[in-house]
C-alpha cells in the first residue's frame, strides 16, 4: 500500500494530507513514484484541472504512472528521471506561475519537501500549497557533521555516506534543508554502536 500512517512527532516534522481540488488560474502538480496515484486520485474526483494542469512527474523508473498520468489529459506532462535532473524545469515554471495558482505536490518526504523549498522560495503562499505522502518512508538525512546529505535511509543508525560517520536519525526535520537531522552516535565511546533497526518499526 502506498499510503503510510506516521506515528507523532514533534513540531517541526511535516504533517501531510490529501490532495483535494481547488479553484485557481492554473494548478502544478508536481510528483514522484506512488505520488502519481495521488494525482490520479485527485484528478478523478475533478478530471476538469487537468485543462489548466502542468505535471512534472519524476518516474524512478515507472513506465506505468507515467501513461497514466499521459492518459489523464494534463495541459503540459513533464517526466524526468530524478529530481536533480528536474529541479531547474521546477524553479523555471514556479517562476512563471500567476497569481492564484495552485500547488500539489505528491510522493516521497524528500519530494515534497525540496519541491515545497522551491515553491515557497517562488514566492508561492503556504495556503496555495497541499502536500500527500505517498510510497517510501524513507528519509533524506543530513549528516550535522560534515553537512553532506544521504537520500533513501531506511535504518537507525545508519552510517552517513559522506564522511563515513555512525549517525542517529533524529526526528528534527530542516524546512531549508528538506532533510531530517543525523547525530554521531558513538561520539563519545568509537564503536559502541546499537543494531540498526528499520525505521518505523
Amino acid at each position: 500500500m502506498s499510503k503510510f500512517d506516521f506515528p507523532p512527532s514533534i513540531a517541526s516534522r511535516p504533517v501531510y494530507g490529501t490532495l483535494k481540488p481547488r479553484k485557481g488560474t492554473q494548478h502544478l502538480m508536481i510528483a514522484d513514484g506512488a505520488g502519481a496515484e495521488a494525482l490520479l486520485d485527485l484528478v478523478a474526483s475533478a478530471p476538469e484541472i487537468m485543462a489548466q494542469a502542468h505535471v512534472i512527474f519524476i518516474s524512478r523508473g515507472s513506465d506505468t504512472h507515467s501513461e497514466k498520468l499521459r492518459a489523464a489529459g494534463p495541459a503540459i506532462l513533464h517526466v524526468g528521471p530524478s529530481y536533480p535532473a528536474t529541479v531547474q524545469r521546477i524553479r523555471r515554471v514556479l517562476q512563471d506561475t500567476v497569481m492564484g495558482a495552485q500547488i500539489y505536490l505528491a510522493g516521497t518526504e524528500g519530494l515534497i519537501g525540496q519541491a515545497m523549498n522551491e515553491a515557497l522560495q517562488a514566492g508561492i503562499p503556504l495556503a496555495a500549497i497541499q502536500t500527500e505522502h505517498r510510497g517510501s518512508v524513507a528519509r533524506r538525512v543530513q549528516c550535522v557533521h560534515c553537512k553532506g546529505i544521504t537520500e533513501g535511509v531506511m535504518t537507525d543508525p545508519f552510517v552517513c555516506s559522506h564522511c563515513g560517520l555512525n549517525l542517529f536519525v533524529r526526528d528534527h526535520y530542516s524546512r531549508r534543508l528538506a532533510a531530517f537531522q543525523g547525530v554521531c552516535i558513538d561520539a563519545e565511546d568509537p564503536g559502541e554502536v546499537p543494531d540498526p533497526v528499520e525505521l518505523y518499526k
